[in-house]
């Protein structure tokens, strides 16, 4: 149905990954979680978290510069420590669950002075920086790979975890909940894809540019709905643009992923 137009990294981004390979393929989740003074499963709730968000993010925007004098999310964190997420009630608590802490560990490697912005930073910041659910340690990479999205094979999970970059899917004002989250993961993901300065789309000249994350995660989306225009036109609000993706043969142009922060710098 369409023709990919892939662009070459740079030479240094292929040596990294290579390396990062290596040192990932050494790294492991744990199978279960066992917690010193642990918090019932049927108590916990996600209210710090929630409190954090309300408070520091506005349209997607964060600021991390009010963020480190609010103990709620350092609250949040520290509860994290004790809950074992293996005995959360439904696949939905799970889930929202894993969101979640990915976003507040995400936030806190910021605040901590850890970027993602650079090729090394990176690897500390997905990789080396590692934090604690249940008395285990895990970091961003693994949380994201390992845990989430072979664990729930739902691709709207991209649209939902968010690694502090100015590309990456908009910080929502409000946590994930089990009771919610389907609604949840289809607004985040409608969202994502109708934002033009994340995914925009030439319909004179039959050309889809796409965030780096359709190109990153293709198997995802492609196993869900056989092709990556079919997965994004379930999304897309208007009706005439996603029928023409649908039907009419599309060049997909991969956009450039922007690493800057998401929001206002946290004080040195």
């Amino acid at each position: 149905m369409y023709k990919l137009i892939r662009y070459d990294d740079m030479k240094l981004w292929i040596i990294l990954s290579f390396t990062l390979l290596n040192l990932i393929g050494c790294s492991s989740i744990p199978k279960t979680f066992s917690p010193q003074q642990p918090i019932s499963p049927y108590t916990f709730t996600h209210q710090k978290f929630h409190q954090t968000l309300q408070q520091h993010v506005k349209d997607g925007v964060v600021n991390y510069q009010t963020l480190g004098s609010d103990s709620s999310l350092s609250a949040y964190i520290n509860i994290l420590k004790h809950v074992a997420p293996q005995q959360l009630p439904t696949p939905n608590h799970r889930l929202t669950f894993w969101i979640n802490a990915y976003n507040a560990f995400a936030i806190r490697g910021i605040l901590d002075g850890h970027s993602p912005s650079t090729f090394s930073g990176r690897y500390t910041y997905f990789i080396a920086t590692e934090y604690i659910v249940g008395n285990e340690l895990i970091n961003l990479y693994d949380l994201e790979r390992k845990l989430l999205i072979p664990g729930f094979r739902e691709p709207r999970i991209h649209f939902a975890i968010v690694c502090a970059s100015q590309s990456c899917p908009k910080l929502q004002s409000w946590v994930y909940t089990p009771e919610l989250i389907d609604e949840q993961l289809t607004l985040s993901a409608e969202q994502f894809i109708n934002d033009s300065s994340r995914n925009h789309f030439d319909q004179q000249r039959k050309i889809a540019y796409l965030s780096k994350i359709f190109d990153w995660f293709e198997e995802d989306f492609t196993n869900h709905s056989g092709s990556l225009l079919n997965y994004i036109s379930q999304f897309v609000k208007d009706e005439r643009l996603a029928q023409d993706l649908r039907t009419t043969p599309y060049t997909i142009t991969f956009l450039d992923y922007d690493w800057e922060l998401n929001g206002l710098p946290p004080q040195q």
